[in-house]
């Protein structure tokens, strides 16, 4: 086999920027999920009031989600970053605005709408400026350094809100991502990433550009939604009520709720690390791309079957440790999981496919947030919510091998994840 073709750094320093702006969508979209006691204390907030912003801005990103993709493959990598980021960080800042319920609702479903661009920009740039056999290492770094954010999140936000208040927090992290929409667009003002119709071949840029019915004629797509509807249910239940979990169990919240969160988030970084660099091991040594990426799916699955021992943890800490197995397990199920969307999927589509998936995504975030309010307010608790989500990644993996027996790469060409030569300033 080939060694495969040297990444240039101005690539990799646009992939920098690429995971620095998943960090600030994170972020974003964590403010509210740090600060809840502080907020719902102010603002007289339910657990079912809170189920239910959660369950705005997941429908609204689910329904975006239907248009970005095809935006993102219209318009390029470029312009679709610089557009997410800068529009999803002004929806941030009008958090700090906002006082009743129905402009909360209101800012929840912009920041969604927005923060709809992020999915199908991450992958396709991933795609467009990484070779194929580089972008399992490449997705595993995103998510890792993404998860960076989720780490710095709890310890840094409620710093902020400590001086200004939690208005202020919003705002500030706004105005970290109008900074990187305007790095962005120096850094790329020379760059030609050859993404977009005009250099697909004849008989591809023949079609017109926009969304595809074509693609829920394909297996693979079903088979990647599917798996995403199921393991990112788990995945927003977490991102959305860990804090309040840790807040309800064990007391904590603030600066002490902090820690133990960055423990749990440190684990998923760990993940996407170990995965995303095994996968690309066992890959470019010429295992089967079925094999690899379902073993690890696998492994991911099993990992996570430990989550209902978090509800019955004697600490914080020890809450916090086993919540982190189930982020890296996470982590790993999600970065073979976008890696399979390039693995099987036309370079053309990648960004239809991506959002597809990540509607279905979000449709099962919706679903669990909200029934978590629901489940909390009658004084359930996390034990029932937690025994489906640890079920969930094998159920997903169940459901790609269904569908999917045998996964085979589809041959994008010999310049498929490169980007046309510019300056580096």
């Amino acid at each position: 086999m080939s060694d495969p073709k040297p990444v240039s750094f101005n690539k990799w320093f646009l992939f920098i920027l690429l995971a620095i702006a998943g960090i600030l969508a994170l972020v974003d979209r964590q403010v509210i999920s740090v600060l809840k006691p502080e907020m719902a204390a102010e603002l007289g907030w339910t657990d079912d009031d809170y189920g239910t912003l959660g369950a705005w801005f997941q429908g609204s990103m689910a329904v975006a989600l239907l248009v970005s993709g095809p935006l993102v493959d219209r318009i390029g990598v470029k312009w679709a970053n610089v557009l997410g980021v800068f529009t999803w960080s002004i929806a941030a800042m009008f958090h700090g605005l906002a006082h009743t319920m129905n402009q909360f609702v209101l800012c929840r479903i912009g920041l969604g709408v927005t923060e709809a661009m992020a999915t199908p920009s991450a992958v396709k740039t991933v795609a467009t400026i990484l070779p194929p056999n580089q972008r399992s290492v490449g997705f595993g770094l995103i998510n890792a350094i993404s998860s960076v954010g989720a780490i710095s999140a709890p310890i840094l936000i409620p710093f902020m809100a400590i001086p200004f208040g939690w208005r202020g927090a919003f705002v500030i992290a706004g105005i970290a991502g109008i900074v990187w929409s305007v790095v962005w667009l120096v850094s790329t003002r020379t760059t030609n990433f050859g993404d977009v119709a005009v250099k697909a071949p004849p008989q591809v840029a023949a079609t017109p550009a926009g969304p595809k019915l074509s693609i829920l004629k394909d297996k693979a797509t079903w088979a990647i939604s599917g798996a995403k509807l199921l393991s990112d249910s788990t995945w927003w239940l977490l991102l959305f009520w860990m804090p309040d979990f840790l807040h309800r169990q064990y007391g904590i919240s603030g600066v002490a709720i902090g820690p133990p969160l960055a423990l749990a988030y440190a684990g998923g970084a760990l993940g996407a690390l170990v995965s995303g660099a095994a996968a690309t091991h066992f890959l470019t040594r010429g295992y089967p791309v079925n094999r690899v990426r379902k073993l690890a799916m696998l492994i991911s699955g099993l990992l996570v079957l430990v989550l209902p021992l978090a509800s019955q943890a004697d600490s914080a800490w020890g809450a916090a440790a086993i919540l982190a197995v189930v982020l890296a397990a996470h982590q790993g199920f999600s970065t073979n999981l976008f890696a399979l969307i390039a693995d099987v999927t036309d370079k053309t589509k990648v960004g239809q496919v991506t959002s597809f998936a990540a509607f279905c995504g979000n449709i099962g975030g919706m679903t669990i947030v909200k029934v978590a309010g629901l489940v909390l307010t009658a004084g359930l608790g996390y034990y029932p919510l937690f025994v489906f989500a640890g079920a969930s990644y094998l159920m997903a993996l169940a459901w790609i091998h269904l569908l999917l027996p045998n996964i085979k790469t589809v041959d994008n060409g010999a310049e498929a994840g490169d980007v046309l030569p510019t300056s580096l300033h």
